[in-house]
This record gives C-alpha cells, sequence and structure tokens, in this order.
C-alpha cells in the first residue's frame, strides 16, 4: 500500500474536511427548536461527498422496502430510483474467507437456508454479540455453498409484496458490488457511491475472519481505498473504525444505537463508556479524531415519549457539526410500525402513514442525509424540503 498524506493516516483534519464542509446549520421550526432550518442543497465542489445533494438520500439496503434487501435487484432499483448513495452491503464472512452482504451473519431469516435439506445439519446456537442466536451463519458456510441459497424478504408482515421475488436473487459478493458500481458508473456516466458497513467486526476476529484487513485488501484491488473513492464505510464499533483509518483512506462513519447501550467492542475491552457517553461534545470531539460522520439512530436526533410520540430535538445536529462530523441517521421506512406514534395512519402493519410529515421534521434539525427503505419517498421529501 502507497504512503498517504499524515491526514489520511491519522484521520485528522484534513480527512474531517471532506465530510465537515459546509454542513447545513443545525435549527428549524419543527418540534420547537429554535432558528431557522437550513436550506437543503448541493455542498461546493466537485469531489468526493461535498458534491452530493444535501439532505443526502441513502437507500438503506438498497431499495429494500421494495425488494428483498441486500441483493442486486435491492440495490438496482435503489439507484434506478435517484438513491444518492446506496447501502450495497452489510459485510459479513464466509468460511473461506470471502466477504458477502447480508444483514446479519445468520441467514435463516434472509434466505431459503431452512428450506434447503443438504444444510438441515449446519443449524447451530451462538452467542453473537451477546445475544443467543439460532440459525445459520455465514462462516459456516463456503461462497460456493452460499451461492445456491436464494434471498427472501426478511420482514414479509410488513412488506407482503416483496415475497414476490423471494428466489430471485442470490447473495452478493462485495467484490461483485464493486463491480457493478463500476458498470453502473460507466453507463450513467457518473459516480455511482456505495455505504458498505462492517458486521460485529469484534465478533469475527476472534473466529481468525477480520473484517478490516480484508475490506482494505479488497477496495486496494479495485482502486477504491481513497480519500475521494465513492466508498463510505461504517460500523457500530468504533476501534474497527480506528483500525479501518490505518487502513484505507475513505470517509469512515461510526453507528450509534441506542443511548443505553454499550458497542460490542467495549463490551469485550471492559470500556465502560454507552452511546451516550459517545454523544456528548467531549465524545463527538473523539470521533472526530478518525472518522469524517457519525450515523446515529432517528432516536438520537429526536427523542420519543413513552406514547411513542417525537419530543424535543437534542443537540446532537449542533455538537457534532461543532466537531466537524456529519450526520446520517437511520432508518426512516413509510410503514406504520416504524413511524414515530405522530405520523402513523391507521393500525395496518404495512400500511403506510405520513412518512413526509417525519421527513419534514427530521430534516428541520440540520442532519446531513438520512438512511430510507423507500429511496422514492425519501427524494420527493427532499424536494419538498428544499422547495417550501
Amino acid at each position: 500500500m502507497g504512503t498517504r498524506e499524515t491526514d489520511e493516516r491519522t484521520g485528522g483534519a484534513g480527512r474531517r474536511a471532506l465530510l465537515g464542509a459546509a454542513v447545513l446549520g443545525a435549527g428549524g421550526a419543527v418540534l420547537g427548536l429554535p432558528g431557522t432550518a437550513g436550506a437543503a442543497g448541493t455542498r461546493p465542489g466537485g469531489e468526493g461527498l461535498k458534491g452530493l445533494p444535501v439532505p443526502t438520500v441513502i437507500a438503506h439496503r438498497g431499495a429494500s422496502g421494495y425488494r428483498p434487501e441486500h441483493t442486486l435487484g435491492a440495490y438496482q432499483l435503489a439507484l434506478d430510483m435517484g438513491a444518492d448513495i446506496v447501502e450495497a452491503g452489510d459485510l459479513v464472512p464466509t468460511r473461506d474467507g470471502h466477504l458477502v452482504c447480508r444483514h446479519e451473519p445468520e441467514i435463516g431469516g434472509t434466505t431459503d437456508v431452512a428450506d434447503r435439506p443438504e444444510f438441515a445439519g449446519r443449524k447451530r446456537t451462538k452467542s453473537l454479540d451477546g445475544v443467543v442466536t439460532t440459525g445459520w451463519f455465514t462462516e459456516d458456510f463456503t461462497l460456493a455453498e452460499l451461492k445456491t441459497l436464494r434471498a427472501t424478504e426478511r420482514i414479509p408482515a410488513n412488506r407482503p409484496r416483496n415475497t414476490l421475488y423471494d428466489g430471485r436473487w442470490e447473495i452478493p459478493t462485495f467484490e461483485e458490488v464493486l463491480r457493478w458500481q463500476d458498470q453502473q458508473t460507466r453507463r450513467r456516466g457518473e459516480r455511482v457511491w456505495i455505504y458498505p458497513e462492517l458486521k460485529h467486526p469484534t465478533y469475527f476476529r476472534k473466529l481468525g475472519l477480520g473484517l478490516e484487513e480484508r475490506v482494505a485488501r479488497i477496495l486496494r484491488r479495485h482502486g477504491k481505498d481513497g480519500r475521494n473513492s465513492p466508498v463510505i464505510l461504517q460500523s457500530f464499533e468504533p476501534t474497527s473504525v480506528q483500525r479501518l483509518a490505518k487502513l484505507v483512506g475513505n470517509p469512515l462513519v461510526v453507528l450509534l444505537s441506542g443511548a443505553g447501550s454499550r458497542p460490542w467492542d467495549f463490551v469485550e475491552t471492559g470500556d465502560d463508556r454507552t452511546v451516550a457517553d459517545l454523544v456528548t461534545p467531549e465524545g463527538l470531539r473523539e470521533i472526530a479524531s478518525y472518522a469524517q460522520g457519525i450515523g446515529p439512530t432517528l432516536d438520537l436526533v429526536i427523542p420519543r415519549d413513552p406514547a411513542g410520540r417525537l419530543k424535543e430535538p437534542t443537540t446532537l445536529v449542533r455538537d457534532a457539526h461543532r466537531a466537524g462530523l456529519i450526520l446520517h441517521p437511520y432508518t426512516l421506512r413509510n410503514e406504520n410500525p416504524f413511524l414515530p406514534a405522530d405520523f402513523r395512519e391507521g393500525t395496518a402493519a404495512d400500511a403506510y402513514g405520513d412518512v413526509f410529515g417525519a421527513y419534514r421534521a427530521y430534516f428541520a434539525t440540520g442532519i446531513d442525509g438520512i438512511f430510507t427503505d423507500h429511496p422514492d419517498t425519501g427524494l420527493l421529501a427532499r424536494g419538498d424540503f428544499v422547495n417550501r
């Protein structure tokens, strides 16, 4: 691997500026947040993330509201709908060391493996980041074996129409995604962005299947490990992101779940800090020393009361921007059960609520982008927000 400038090696201010420049100012009248919401638009400059629209619409696992997630079909539909970035890849390894795209290493709920008698004996019970989980795991299969499986809809109760596509697509590898990205870039005449996540890196490192080095090696092979490469890498484990910062120049994002939770790498190393500690100004400054953004759960941006209704926004957007970080919170979905109670309409599990109202509330906080299962809806909501 060739040498890089100091800021690229250390994750310092030069790399942070790539994502931190020209972020939206926090504010807005929604839910009593003081100030005026900044108008969304395109960041100045044509390189890196500076050229992407703001708020950025990120297709969560592809257009997973319409196709089984993490399939080339879901990725392609997201791009055809106009998504700015496609989250192509929750990366997990196979037994023989290949990286494939699945929501979790347990694939009983996202493939037809349970219906394959030849793999009945592979069913296992394991502890996955402290959670006892029973099913079939990618690390117990070779790539050739996984390629015989077909993807299925993960949440059919909420998306019964997606089951129409069960069995149509196989499990893609990370390298196949990178080749698809190149093909789509040539076809469209503009750069196609992807946003892979490294799943359970501590778990896999203990199995001898470390993710960071594999990801870096593949990106280097495809010439996509640089500062302006259209590949953003993310993980829920801060130490994994720190490891990546030493291996690649790509933009890096730390994912953050509930305020009271602890990243699993912290649990393993005895670090007592929780996500609540990481989202303090001090914690955000530390993240900014090696990453360029955070991916918080939406509840860290606007909490919900016990009835599920939105409360006042937190100061997270302001504090993260002051630290030079961008925010890409997750995940906004159209269906009622996933929306704040304020925006639900009816009780049907697969019915859509007032998702446009929810987008307005979140965009008004000044977030830089959002993960959504329905990129077409997100794009319409952004248009409403920009032109209001």
